[in-house]
């Protein structure tokens, strides 16, 4: 037997194609919200979901409804995509970061392996809560499954600096670079970690190199190292980074000028 809601559709039809109209001229989606009245499933749940938690797409991106959605898929089917996991990253891009890692460590109790881009989740998000020890290992786990991911290589390097593991460090970035030599990010934790050691030459070498290269970075560039974030901020991201780097050459400059004199 059809539901009241199905029999009625035939009734309502005119006033969805209205709906679908003024959705295209505003920041809302109620053509979401209909179809989704007539086909709840986790399939559509989840492909909403992840629809407006792209961020090579500004003009949907809303992590709101991202997450309204991957609840509903969650409810629905767990079996379906991983939702977890990106309920997970939306926690800790909100700065929830006990929410956050509850929710990864659910989401490798159900997938473990089979989704090891949640160990990489895992280590960002025990990063960022200052535990950088257990950080590092979640990092050594996921570069197990992708060893030459320059990110992970990168954000690996950043933990073990704040654990005062500067040789480490410089070890993983060294290894980075065989593989991505220009790459800015890299070129500056490599930077931090020769300085770390006491290398101001080493240290200046790779700062200067990673300033000669960060005006080559671009949007995309900074959406593929940040993915989940907001796009809009993508050039603020930008802006930001370019700062980092120059502020480090620039201190790096002045100590080894200080080296020199002395």
């Amino acid at each position: 037997m059809l539901s009241f809601a199905r029999r009625l559709a035939p009734y309502i039809l005119g006033a969805y194609a209205v709906i679908l109209i003024v959705s295209t001229a505003t920041d809302f989606y109620p053509y979401e919200d209909v179809a989704f009245f007539f086909d709840d499933s986790p399939e559509r749940a989840y492909a909403y979901a992840l629809k407006h938690f792209s961020a090579l797409d500004a003009r949907e991106y809303d992590i709101d409804r991202a997450e309204f959605f991957y609840l509903e898929a969650a409810k629905r089917n767990l079996d379906v995509g991983y939702p977890y996991h990106e309920l997970a990253r939306i926690a800790f891009l909100r700065g929830d970061f006990e929410r956050a890692l509850a929710l990864i460590k659910l989401q490798i109790v159900l997938h473990g392996d089979s989704m090891p881009n949640s160990y990489y989740i895992r280590g960002l998000i025990l990063g960022f809560m200052e535990r950088y020890d257990e950080a590092a290992l979640s990092f050594e786990k996921f570069l197990k499954f992708h060893p030459t991911n320059w990110a992970a290589m990168n954000d690996y390097a950043w933990v073990l600096l704040k654990a005062g593991r500067a040789k480490e460090a410089r070890l993983i970035t060294e290894k980075a670079l065989e593989y991505f030599p220009n790459n800015v990010w890299v070129l500056n934790s490599n930077a931090i970690a020769a300085f770390e050691m006491g290398d101001t030459a080493g240290a200046l070498e790779s700062a200067s190199k990673a300033a000669q290269f960060i005006d080559t970075v671009g949007v995309e560039d900074w959406l593929r190292a940040y993915p989940g974030n907001d796009p809009n901020i993508a050039h603020e991201g930008i802006t930001a980074l370019r700062g980092s780097i120059l502020k480090n050459m620039h201190m790096l400059r002045a100590a080894s000028a200080k080296d020199a004199v002395e």
